[in-house]
């Protein structure tokens, strides 16, 4: 209870973290998957609202999609959640990458091709599709 006391977990975090706090007794896999299962019936853990909770942190950071869903994914929240739960956010994904780019490279230009492709490189990184990036070079006329 602890552990969700100061923040949302996923059902994976909350094992990971008990097994690492009582690894050296004797204490299965099987029977920390049991205790977090019970919690869940509880509604004392959700993976839907640790999802909504971590989704809202990600966007605060200006992190895309792909690199949202990945993440949770790590995490081991079902992709059903994850997908679920970016579908219902209704986030303009093209106004947060637009904001990322006005945050990291103000108006300016790119300087020539090299200096595009590694501002692309850094959009995908931070988890948005080629298809968006596309769109701020339409949107925008940054990229031309």
């Amino acid at each position: 209870m602890d552990l969700l006391a100061f923040r949302e977990h996923s059902q994976q975090e909350i094992v990971a973290k008990l097994s690492r706090r009582f690894g050296d007794r004797e204490v299965s896999i099987d029977i920390l998957s049991d205790v977090v299962n019970i919690l869940a019936e509880d509604n004392l853990q959700s993976d839907q609202r640790f999802a909504e909770s971590f989704l809202r942190s990600r966007i605060q950071k200006k992190h895309g999609p792909i690199r949202i869903a990945n993440e949770l994914a790590g995490r081991g929240v079902a992709s059903s959640i994850a997908t679920q739960v970016l579908d219902c956010a209704n986030i303009d994904w093209n106004e947060l990458l637009e904001a990322l780019s006005d945050r990291k490279y103000g108006h300016s230009k790119p300087a020539d091709a090299k200096e595009i492709a590694k501002r692309i490189r850094f959009f995908q990184y931070r988890g948005f599709s080629y298809e968006h990036i596309q769109r701020l070079n339409l949107n925008s006329h940054r990229f031309s």
